[in-house]
């Protein structure tokens, strides 16, 4: 498996989209932490801490894409009969690919993290107010966003996988975070709390400026995302193992 994962790595190495949507997380969070506070009429306090630093959370729509582009890119680009004529164990492949993608979008949610914390407090000192380092809560919300970052790698590679085409399962997956746990959201109340975006904000963002208050708890929104994790990985390599490449 040391030796699949690292193939995997070398194949993403030689693409730029991959990359080039990971380093956008790190944008992402740098432009909602300026314009949290440009937009903020009151002081800036230590709550404002990690409502600022929720955005590491939501930079986990990059790491969706990243993960879809692993799976969905090698059957646009028709590479994925030469991956599975090397690898004939289709599972191992996928696990590579969902290892990987985890650890990379884990790694570009730390950077995102690192990124925000700069931004943050160069915000909080322009504004001529201490930013606490020591705010246990807000370190929670960074690691929630982290593992959300994680967690949405995985599941693009599920997506990728049951799709395949690289379009449709970009703009799937967005339509359902824009529209349709949005749509849910509004008509059906507390069944969107379920539906893994709004999972994740509970996890990423916890009790933040940024969340609204029908979502779980931080653990149950850690508990369901996991749950969805699980279960795309489980479809990613089984449909993956049954179905034709072609």
């Amino acid at each position: 498996m040391h030796d699949l994962i690292r193939t995997e790595g070398l194949k993403l190495h030689t693409l730029r989209s991959p990359w080039l949507v990971l380093g956008a997380a790190p944008v992402l969070v740098t432009a909602g932490i300026s314009g949290l506070v440009l937009s903020r009429t009151g002081p800036l306090d230590t709550a404002a801490q990690s409502g600022a630093l929720a955005h590491v959370g939501l930079s986990s729509l990059f790491t969706l894409v990243f993960g879809i582009l692993v799976v969905a890119g090698e059957y646009r680009h028709r590479t994925v009969t030469d991956t599975f004529l090397s690898v004939p164990a289709r599972r191992r492949v996928i696990g590579a690919k969902l290892a990987l993608s985890a650890v990379l979008a884990a790694a570009c949610g730390v950077v995102s993290s690192a990124v925000g914390l700069a931004v943050a407090a160069a915000w909080w000192a322009d504004k001529g107010v201490r930013f606490d380092w020591s705010d246990a809560t807000m370190w929670a919300t960074i690691g929630g966003g982290v593992a959300w970052n994680a967690a949405f790698a995985a599941i693009g590679v599920g997506v990728g996988a049951l799709i395949r085409s690289l379009v449709g399962a970009v703009a799937v997956s967005l339509a359902w975070v824009a529209l349709v746990e949005g749509i849910v959201g509004q008509l059906v109340g507390n069944l969107a709390r379920w539906l893994p975006f709004n999972a994740g904000q509970a996890l990423g963002a916890g009790a933040s400026a940024m969340t609204r208050t029908d979502l779980l708890p931080r653990w149950g929104g850690g508990v369901v995302l996991a749950a969805y994790t699980v279960l795309f990985a489980v479809l990613a390599v089984t449909t993956t193992a049954r179905r034709d490449v072609s």
